[in-house]
């Protein structure tokens, strides 16, 4: 026979638990006359036989006609004032569980027109804040017959949906701002975030306190990261690991032909990197009357990059280095389309 009890509290902090069930295991036995102690920031919602008759708000309750009409409607029908009837009560942690962790797993793809590939992937993490907001039904979808569910129990499931918002979000404002400007809406970003968030949060029986942005930036992620994320092409994944050999080659401490040693070795990225080059001077060449482009006679260093399609700084660390060979003009570098040329060929 199951224990009766004539006094039902948990007397927790619930640092970690959202919901624990008086008793954990099995059915109680109560009875009208009963007390139902609930403490600050905790909600208990009275079931019996799968249907909630009743939520307690912080106090000492006491189960009687008088004040708790639900529960005795529904159990005055088949019992009597002092018979025992079986029931469970589920304390709930009305408290905000704040300083939970997010964090993009995987890099958020970013349109990025007018700048490289026209795309970029930004990562980012923070954190959030969420509080029960109503006890029954959060109970009643989430928790089920668990004698306890704490925060870890649903963590994952609150970041996936948090993410799948900010990837909206993300989509949203890159269509309005460049890369570098996004990195400097956080406060906009997280804002963004709870409004699409809030409503499925709500279907929970939650609501989402705080969303905040600790940091966001363009991702590390390799050339052959991004081909096996079906992002590149080979013309442009040769392109990039032509540029990331040149950045190496730059950085070697080998000095001497260290650049054009590095662009040559191994796949001969010089050359492929000069076919790729050919090929997109000649985009307009087809069809009737199109002109073939060429490269000017003098480029900037900024010219260079875009006709090798690397950066400005790849190109700067070549002419420093020795291996591309440029002409300074008070503070400025000038190379001219032979000498380009040349650097090609390797």
């Amino acid at each position: 026979m199951a224990r009766i009890f004539d006094v039902i509290e948990y007397p927790s902090e619930m640092t970690d638990e959202i919901v624990h069930r008086f008793p954990e295991e099995g059915i109680g036995d109560y009875r009208i006359g009963s007390q139902v102690i609930v403490r600050e920031a905790q909600a208990a919602v009275f079931f019996r036989d799968g249907n909630a008759l009743d939520v307690f708000k912080a106090g000492r309750h006491t189960i009687a006609t008088a004040n708790i009409p639900r529960v005795i409607d529904f159990i005055g029908k088949a019992f009597n004032d002092r018979t025992p009837f079986p029931a469970e009560v589920y304390f709930v942690s009305m408290k905000e569980f704040a300083n939970k962790k997010w964090g993009t797993p995987q890099p958020i793809i970013v349109r990025n027109p007018g700048m490289g590939l026209g795309v970029a992937l930004l990562q980012g993490f923070g954190t959030y804040s969420f509080q029960v907001k109503d006890p029954q039904q959060f109970v009643t979808q989430i928790v089920g017959t668990q004698g306890a569910y704490r925060t870890s129990d649903i963590e994952e499931r609150l970041r996936t949906m948090l993410l799948s918002k900010l990837q909206d979000v993300l989509g949203e404002t890159g269509a309005k701002y460049s890369v570098p400007e996004i990195i400097g809406l956080t406060e906009e970003i997280g804002a963004g975030v709870r409004a699409k968030a809030q409503d499925d949060f709500t279907a929970l029986g939650l609501t989402l306190k705080t969303f905040y942005v600790g940091n966001m930036k363009p991702s590390e992620k390799s050339a052959q990261e991004l081909r096996d994320m079906g992002m590149l092409d080979m013309s442009t994944y040769t392109q990039l690991q032509a540029a990331d050999a040149m950045r190496d080659a730059a950085s070697n401490p080998s000095g001497g032909a260290g650049l054009t040693a590095g662009i040559g070795a191994g796949m001969g990225i010089g050359n492929l990197m000069g076919q790729a080059l050919q090929g997109g001077m000649q985009n307009t060449s087809q069809g009737g009357g199109g002109t073939k482009a060429a490269l000017p006679d003098v480029m900037t260093p900024s010219e260079a990059a875009a006709a090798m399609k690397v950066t400005e700084e790849d190109v700067m660390s070549a002419i420093q280095d020795g291996s591309l060979k440029a002409k300074k003009v008070g503070k400025a570098y000038r190379i001219s389309r032979e000498v380009l040329e040349e650097f090609l060929k390797g």
